[in-house]
This record gives structure tokens, sequence and C-alpha cells, in this order.
């Protein structure tokens, strides 16, 4: 069963992946038809864009579900396939349409395909891990060397039966257990009977001898991976670097690190916070400004300087919820605070004091999502109490962030709280992801809506 799933598989999902992507093309034609964005006049254009899309597709083989492969990356590689799908029938298609209907019919037939295909797509990763699960489409794997890291990665082979991998033993002339089968030379003399499809080699095996494993796999077809030492079990995405014929190893790359990634995440801050201040702030201003005026002397915003990217200095924009005092930058606001106003007591529980700060997310001071900047007094303090604090500041700081969804927000009443948002803050630098900011957008509205405990 191993074998023959194999071979016929991708040819079998790739059918199934075309036949899923012209359904879902003429289910979006018929909504968009309903709807009034396409004319009717569309359906011609189905089997150009089944084949655009399986064009780009099968050559960004995204299609491809790798068996360690989590839900998240799945649906990031089709989200690029959509993009790229946008962009080639926005040239190949949009010439040819009325020019009043050049953006919504792309973007929506985009959208649609990115929402039914992304059901398409993770429910088969469901099947898949479900089938491996119960020991069928399983890889042969064997270990040469023991010790280090090498029981971890086979307590994940244990542990994950979903990713289909069936762990045979060992091969190490010191270390003895009972899944090791036997010595160096056992292995040269047994592999070949073993239906090897995966050998993991142990970093600190002799180069020599690593070269006479590697020599071998080839000979035999059969693929190679290194374990890394427990220095670089880091929790990081490793990636590398050529230099000529010589590799080295990127410790601590961050996704943003990534021009394209950054790039993306940039034109989304832009178009958001273009798309507050014209329909939100542009009247919430003058409406906020006048009822503080009402209520006390000073100015409209709190103008605060805080800590961004690469600890850049910036001028962060509130809503003044306080009366003015020359506490703001050291104390900060508790439960009952005699310095906050009555509006703005209502402006923090409701968080619209955060939002002119989505002019600074315009000026690119700030993102939407990501850390939560400090005041400098603050961040002088924590960052010779809180291990890797400074490395929150690798990325733009965020309106909203993880930490905030997580229950960390208001107050810091206790090490332990600052602590963990460093913990949830380093996590996010180190996964980010255009799902995962989506997913902690919506995590923030559903806070707002119904978890004001820590927000005064």
């Amino acid at each position: 069963m191993k074998r023959r799933f194999d071979k016929y598989f991708p040819w079998v999902f790739s059918a199934s992946d075309f036949l899923a992507s012209l359904l879902a093309l003429l289910i979006c034609n018929s909504i968009l038809q309903f709807v009034g964005i396409f004319d009717g006049d569309e359906l011609g254009t189905i089997s150009v864009l089944s084949v655009l899309w399986l064009l780009i597709s099968a050559l960004r083989k995204d299609y491809k579900i790798e068996r360690t492969d989590e839900y998240e990356q799945t649906l990031t590689r089709l989200l690029i396939t959509v993009i790229w799908f946008i962009c080639a029938t926005t040239i190949v298609w949009l010439p040819f349409r009325n020019p009043t209907l050049q953006v919504s019919p792309v973007l929506s037939l985009g959208l649609g395909m990115l929402l039914l295909m992304g059901m398409f797509r993770v429910g088969v990763h469901i099947l898949l891990r479900n089938y491996r699960s119960k020991g069928n489409n399983y890889h042969n794997a064997i270990i040469v060397g023991k010790g280090g890291t090498s029981p971890l990665l086979a307590d994940v082979f244990k542990i994950r039966k979903e990713f289909g991998i069936n762990f045979i033993g060992y091969y190490d002339d010191q270390a003895e257990c009972n899944q090791t089968r036997g010595g160096i030379v056992d292995f040269f003399r047994e592999a070949g009977d073993l239906d090897l499809d995966l050998i993991y080699i142990h970093e600190h095996l002799e180069s020599g001898l690593v070269k006479r494993v590697i020599d071998f796999a080839d000979d035999n077809y059969i693929k190679v991976k290194m374990i890394p030492g427990g220095s670089l079990q880091l929790e990081k995405n490793l990636s590398f670097s050529r230099y000529g014929d010589f590799f080295v190893i990127n410790v601590n790359e961050i996704p943003l690190d990534n021009a394209l990634n950054s790039f993306a995440k940039r034109v989304f801050d832009v178009l958001f916070a273009s798309f507050v201040i014209l329909f939100i702030l542009s009247w919430l201003i003058p409406l906020v400004g006048i009822l503080i005026k009402l209520e006390s002397r000073g100015p409209v915003f709190f103008i605060q300087q805080r800590n961004g990217v690469n600890n850049k200095v910036f001028n962060c924009l509130k809503f003044r919820s306080m009366t003015p005092n020359d506490y703001s930058d050291v104390k900060q606001a508790t439960k009952n605070d005699p310095r906050v106003t009555r509006t703005g007591a209502f402006l923090r529980a409701s968080s619209l004091d955060e939002m002119p700060q989505f002019i600074n997310v315009l000026f690119g001071d700030m993102s939407v999502v990501g850390p939560r900047p400090h005041t400098i007094p603050m961040n002088q303090t924590f960052k010779t109490q809180i291990e890797k604090y400074n490395s929150r500041h690798k990325i733009r700081p965020g309106i909203t962030g993880l930490a905030q969804v997580s229950g960390y927000r208001g107050e810091i009443e206790n090490p332990f709280q600052i602590r963990s948002r460093v913990r949830l803050d380093s996590f996010y630098i180190n996964n980010w992801s255009f799902l995962f900011d989506m997913g902690i957008m919506i995590k923030t509205v559903r806070e707002l809506i119904f978890t004001r405990d820590n927000a005064y």
C-alpha cells in the first residue's frame, strides 16, 4: 500500500485539485453573478481561468502537502498562489472588461478561491493525517548515531503518528538500547534490505563517516537529513545563506526579514490605516476632541515618546484620557486612578484612546499588529530585568498584539506579566504570518466586545 500510494498520489491529488479549482471557479462565478459583481457573461472564461490556476499551482507546487507540514503552511502557500492568480488574471482578463468593473471582480474571485480552495486543501490535509496516523502511507526511517537530540526526534516520530514516519531504530557503535539495531558496520550491511525512505544523521558523527552514509544513500535513492545539535534547537525557523559553494545557517532570521513578507505587511498596514483614518477618525477625532475639551483643560492628544523598531524613539499618539500630570511616563494607570477623567475612563474602557495610533501606522512608526510599545523609562527598567526583552524591538510595535489577546494587557502588577508578554511577543516575531495577523485582529475585536477586565 505504501509504495502504490506514493506512486499514484501526486497524480490523483493534482487531478482532484484541478477539479476542485474548476468547481470553486464555477461556484464563485455563480455567487458573484447573483450579487451583481459579474454580468453573467463570464462562463466562457472559466475554462481559461482554471487552466491559469492549474499552471500557477503546478509551477509553485503548492498542492504538495509534506508529511510534516502544519495547516498554516498549507494555507500560506495557497495565499501566495491566490495573489499570483489575481495578478495573472488582472493582466490577462481585465483589459477586455468594462473599466468600471476592473477591481471588484478579480478581488472577489481571488477571495472566493482562497476560501473554497482553502477548505479543500485543509480537508485533504486532515484526511492525509488521519490516514497516516492509522499506519498507512508511512516512510521507513532510521537514525545513524544516538545521543544528543537524536532521542528527541525518535520521540517526535512516536508521538506525531500523523507524520507517517515509521522509526525502525538506531545504528550506533556506542549506545545500546532496545531500539539500537547494531553498529555502523551493521548499518551498511543491513540498510539495503530495510526498504528505507529516510536516513537521519546525528551531527556529531565523524565527517568521513557522514560522507560514506550520504554516498550510500545516493546510490540507493534514500533521502538524508541532518539532526542539528542542542545549540540549534532554538524553536526558530532556521534558513541558509550561500557564499559560493559554502553554506551557513541563519540562526536568528525572522519571517519579516524576508522582503516580500515585510512588503506585504506594510501594504496591509497602509491600506487598513488609511481606511480607518478616512472613515472613522475623520469624524471620531472632532467628536472626542469636543468631549475632552468640555471636561478638562489641555490638549486633545496625549503624545508620548516610546521605543519602536530597533529601539528608535517615536511620538506615540493617544486621545488624552487623564488630567495633565508629571507622572504619565513613569506611573502606569491603575484601577480607579484619580488622574483619569470621566471621558478618559470611557475611552480607555473601550480602547478608543488608542485609535489615533493608526496615524502612527500610516507614518510607519507602528504596525496594526505587533508587540505593544512601552514608555522609555519602562523600557530602560525592563531590559535590565527581563531576559531577551530588547529582542521585541526587531519589528514595528503594534496597536494590538499576541500578548494583548492572550490576557496580558493593561497594568503590569508583577514580573510574571511582563515575562509572559515578552515570551508571547518573541513567539509572534519568530512565527509571523499574514494569517497569524488576521487571527490576532479577529481576537482583538472579540476582546474589545466581551473582555474589559484590565481596561482602565
